[in-house]
């Protein structure tokens, strides 16, 4: 069992950065990838970014260039930094775990509970 806690949602606007964290329990965290996905109001859950258990990232076209995932295992925390936040950024930010390796929401076995980001115009 892995249990997530995000945290560092908020109201930011745009051009601005937020960094989020999700924490996880578990001593095998090393061995899942590690998602961000998100859900605006009235849109479907979509993939922001992962970052795969060996360390690779893969990123959304929608945020690349703009969003950085990074893992700490000694921490068992991954993060998502974003910068250049827009708009279209709005919405409840979710970390997920899988025990190896999808892009697809509806395969992550574990979710947090999810973390509020607003970015005003």
């Amino acid at each position: 069992q892995v249990q997530l806690a995000e945290s560092g949602g908020g109201l930011v606007q745009a051009g601005g950065s937020l960094r989020l964290s999700c924490a996880a329990s578990g001593r095998t965290f090393s061995r899942y990838a590690m998602g961000w996905f998100r859900q605006a109001p009235g849109k479907e859950r979509e993939l922001t970014a992962i970052c795969w258990s060996g360390g690779g990232t893969y990123y959304a076209d929608s945020v690349k260039g703009r969003f950085t995932i990074s893992r700490d295992n000694a921490k068992n925390t991954v993060y998502l930094q974003m910068n250049s936040l827009k708009p279209e950024d709005t919405a409840v930010y979710y970390c997920a775990a899988h025990p190896s390796r999808s892009y697809y929401w509806t395969d992550y076995n574990y979710w947090g509970q999810g973390t509020q980001v607003t970015v005003s115009s």
